[in-house]
């Protein structure tokens, strides 16, 4: 890569930038496009560009090459809050959307989101990919302003919801409508965007392009013929990681031909992000950066930023060193395309002014999100400059100090105080709402019947097939806040396994295979004999045959919100494990 001009600093000096201009921001007459692409759980050090010594990561490095690659650059340490704070431009804690599971995955209804944005803009909107910010209506894409939608629900392909899929044979959904493919799932989610984006090519009016992959992320499945890449450089799982990437990084690859080939290119811009810290590859390569996924750390969520735009102005190569932050990008690209936010307000800033090579204000910001339950006060890190203060006592100096080895919160302790004084305040400021769940809507006229899973449980982490196959969640799983839009008669059926396995409760479940390979996880039996459903403090029971698969109940409820829990018991009258999914029909 060619040696890359930096950015550094948080108020930028003519002298220290130099007399070339950056960014000519003379807007073009025709909007641009914009894609952006985001990959899972594919670390800061997971690229070439970033010093990675193994992994080869051309077409994604091109992009930084082509455009700035913002090298200070933070996101929330895992992916739902990284979403909603790339949808809404608001730090996780104030969208609400701040955690993975847990009955916090939902941003407010509120907000309007960056596809809400650019459709008000003109331009047509696409999802092709991961959402994992809500899975029935008034949350999902189609309902948060996107035109077209190729999506699947849960966190990935083997969440508690998908279960059995498979990366070689996917099951998707275009809309509300159930598909297969038989390509490996990273080649659909491209393949499907290159295909909608052919069709608005003809149209006069641009398109916003949202590619979130379910790739690098667990379990690790590449495609076949990118398996051997890495196998003799590193250990079995970065190895499986690692080609997950290189097959990513040549569908990135090719969508920069096909821009470039439809004359696209020069009037598109691309961002390319990663949604936290690093995972398997930092086994190999971790940047230098201290801890990974999950951790509060730099490591947990210092991620890559690319930003590319040939006809924008941007000065080819540039490394930004500044601070910046995934709430950023939308009032960035608003200001790019020429989009009014309204009344909107956003935590992020746009970084115009820094692509100009003029000032960004000094500030502040913090990374905190709902770690598998209610975030908790300090459990955050605080961004200033070169400082970082964690959990509300200890100081890093990150220029001197990558690895945050040495606290120095005792030689700054004025430092320390000014950053813990800016938390504290934030922290004062926060909705009581954060407390108290989004309720999922039942009875509508837009989706009737409405999938419960276990991943809207309240306050209890319960995602996964992992999860669900070993009945953790405790003896009676959590519980669903439902908002009943219709009074009414409502069928409710308590299921252990997926409906679409149709698996006896009392069973292993579905044994799930990747081409073929089994996947080796463990099953917990439950011996249910019962079946009790709780709603709103009311509880029915259903006596359960050996080899049920689920057991029906039928409940009036009243409109307004309403607390729903069921569970199994086994024939001695002893709780076992929660229903993990519940099927709510409007009668």
């Amino acid at each position: 890569m060619k040696r890359r001009k930096f950015l550094k600093t948080t108020a930028l000096s003519a002298a220290a930038l130099g007399a070339a201009p950056l960014y000519s921001h003379v807007m073009p007459k025709k909007k641009p496009n914009v894609i952006i692409i985001l990959t899972d759980d594919q670390g800061y050090g997971d690229f070439s560009c970033h010093g990675n010594p193994i992994l080869k990561t051309p077409h994604m490095d091109k992009i930084a090459e082509e455009g700035v690659d913002f090298t200070d650059f933070h996101c929330c340490p895992v992916c739902t809050p990284t979403r909603g704070q790339l949808m809404t431009g608001l730090d996780a804690l104030h969208n609400l959307s701040c955690c993975v599971t847990s009955g916090r995955t939902l941003m407010r209804r509120d907000l309007p989101t960056m596809a809400d944005f650019f459709r008000k803009g003109g331009y047509a909107t696409g999802l092709f990919g991961k959402w994992h910010l809500g899975n029935v209506y008034p949350d999902r894409p189609m309902d948060r302003g996107f035109d077209k939608c190729v999506w699947f629900k849960g966190w990935g392909l083997q969440s508690e919801i998908e279960f059995d899929n498979d990366y070689d044979n996917p099951r998707y959904l275009d809309g509300t409508e159930q598909k297969r493919a038989s390509v490996y799932c990273t080649d659909l989610w491209f393949n499907e965007a290159i295909s909608w984006m052919s069709q608005q090519k003809g149209k006069d009016k641009p398109f916003f392009v949202y590619l979130p992959t379910n790739v690098p992320h667990m379990p690790l499945w590449p495609p076949e013929q990118y398996a051997s890449l890495y196998r003799d450089k590193v250990g079995p799982g970065a190895a499986d990681f690692f080609a997950m990437i290189a097959n990513l990084d040549d569908n990135v690859g090719r969508l920069n031909e096909w821009l470039k080939k439809n004359g696209l290119f020069e009037d598109t811009i691309v961002a390319l992000v990663t949604d936290n810290g690093g995972t398997m590859g930092r086994e190999a390569y971790n940047a230098g950066l201290r801890e990974f996924k999950a951790s509060n750390y730099e490591g947990g969520h210092r991620c890559a930023c690319f930003l590319r735009w040939p006809n924008g102005g941007f000065d080819a190569g540039l490394a930004a060193a500044t601070p910046t932050q995934v709430q950023d990008l939308l009032p960035t690209l608003l200001e790019l395309c020429d989009i009014p936010s309204g009344k909107a307000a956003f935590d992020g800033v746009s970084l115009l002014p820094l692509l100009r090579k003029k000032q960004i204000k000094d500030r502040m910001f913090i990374v905190q999100y709902g770690q598998r339950q209610r975030p908790v006060k300090y459990d955050a890190a605080v961004v200033w400059k070169q400082w970082r203060l964690q959990k509300g006592t200890e100081l890093y100096d990150i220029e001197k100090d990558r690895g945050q080895k040495t606290d120095v919160s005792a030689q700054f302790p004025e430092i320390a105080e000014r950053m813990k004084t800016f938390y504290e305040e934030w922290w004062a400021k926060l909705d009581p709402a954060l407390n108290s769940p989004i309720p999922v809507l039942i009875g509508t006229n837009v989706e009737n019947p409405v999938m419960l899973t276990s991943i809207d449980w309240w306050e209890v982490d319960a995602d996964n097939i992992n999860f669900v196959s070993q009945a953790v969640g405790g003896p009676r799983g959590g519980v669903w806040t439902v908002q009943v839009e219709s009074e009414g008669n409502y069928r409710i059926e308590l299921r252990r396994w997926p409906f679409h396995t149709n698996k006896p409760i009392g069973s292993e479940g579905p044994r799930v295979t990747i081409g073929g390979r089994p996947l080796n996880h463990k099953y917990k039996l439950i011996p249910a004999r019962e079946a009790i459903l709780d709603a709103n403090g009311i509880e029915k029971k259903v006596r359960l045959e050996q080899d049920g698969v689920g057991a029906v109940f039928e409940v009036n409820l009243s409109r307004g919100k309403s607390r729903l829990q069921g569970w199994f018991r086994d024939a001695q009258g002893t709780d076992l494990c929660g229903a993990f999914y519940a099927l709510v029909t409007k009668l």
